[in-house]
């Protein structure tokens, strides 16, 4: 068998927000480029909703904004995603319908505990991502503002909304009714209802004028259902779906003042950020609209809006196959990390 291509921290006993304890926690991570003798070039970069690391390695490479030859980036993979602790290699008693679900706030912590007794970081240059990266990387700087200089948030928010809630709620509802799930768990491989949830995610991901202006022949695709098949339904067949549901909980809990620092309190979360804040919300995106956004930086100490101008919809913050956005996001991370 092959090696992997990360590195596994060994948590230990990692006491939850809902009061369990996941022993033997393990998470996930892969480097890029070299910590230079200060510490002071580390960049996390988190991964997004039922992804891998090597789902957004693309976004790492000489003369990109996230430079190896230039920066330390580290990708932990978030709790759930087959990777790092998650559904898929619990164990008893933890297994099946009693997975101990993770909060973003959970995952930081650990986050935070790896970078610093593995690598002595104290301080990340920019903490970054793409959709649930960037839920995390609001997390950590509101969590940890001490220990975040730059915040960069691509088609993500501070919190899951209201309707954003209604969306998670219609996916999970597609997914879980498959026959295959009874009794809160899954007794046989789920396709119909993986199926069902690559469509629904379809609709949502991206905006009415991507499909109205076939802009899925970018991806290479020689149709909408070509599209739909290939790019969604076989994303979702190639994941565990107790992880996927497992993710699915963490997004719609996710708020940065959900925890004993704020207490509830979003907009002392929000005002409590130092670092300087780059929000990126994608013009078309349902998931995370402008205006959320808006409110948000109206409340940071030192925060930019910048709309990505997109007909992609929630990809334009991930555009694999959208040069043009990913000029306009590669750019402004750049000047962001000249600043």
């Amino acid at each position: 068998m092959s090696q992997p291509d990360y590195n596994i921290f060994d948590a230990g006993d990692v006491v939850l927000q809902s009061g369990l304890t996941l022993r033997g926690t393990r998470l996930a991570y892969r480097t890029w480029g070299q910590l230079n003798e200060d510490r002071s070039n580390a960049i996390l970069f988190m991964t997004p909703f039922g992804a891998h690391h090597t789902d957004i390695a693309w976004m790492i490479g000489p003369g990109r904004a996230l430079d190896p030859t230039r920066y330390f980036i580290i990708v932990p993979n978030l709790f759930g995603n087959g990777l790092s602790s998650s559904p898929s290699n619990a164990v008893p008693p933890f297994d099946g319908s009693r997975w101990p679900n993770f909060t973003m706030t959970d995952n930081v912590r650990v986050q935070q505990r790896m970078l610093q007794e593995v690598f002595g970081i104290e301080r990340l240059a920019l903490a970054c991502g793409w959709s649930m990266g960037g839920i995390q990387a609001y997390h950590w700087a509101a969590l940890f503002p001490d220990r975040v200089e730059r915040l960069a948030v691509l088609c993500g928010a501070a919190r899951a909304s209201p309707h954003n809630k209604v969306f998670i709620q219609g996916v999970r509802a597609a997914l879980t009714a498959d026959a295959h799930y009874q009794d809160g768990r899954f007794h046989g491989f789920p396709e119909r209802g993986l199926r069902a949830m690559g469509r629904v995610y379809a609709g949502w991901a991206l905006s009415q004028t991507f499909y109205r202006n076939q802009l899925w022949r970018a991806a290479g695709c020689s149709s909408a259902e070509d599209y739909v098949i290939t790019h969604w339904e076989g994303n979702f067949l190639r994941r565990d779906p107790a992880n996927l549901l497992a993710h699915l909980w963490t997004w719609e809990h996710a708020d940065i003042s959900a925890n004993e620092l704020y207490r509830g309190d979003f907009d002392a979360a929000l005002a409590a950020i130092t670092a300087r804040a780059l929000i990126m919300p994608g013009t078309t995106d349902l998931y995370f609209q402008v205006e959320d956004n808006r409110r948000e930086v109206a409340r940071l100490r030192s925060g930019m809006l910048l709309p990505i101008t997109s007909d992609w919809g929630h990809r334009a913050g991930m555009p694999a196959f959208n040069l043009e956005d990913d000029g306009f996001i590669n750019h402004a991370l750049k000047e962001l990390l000249a600043a």
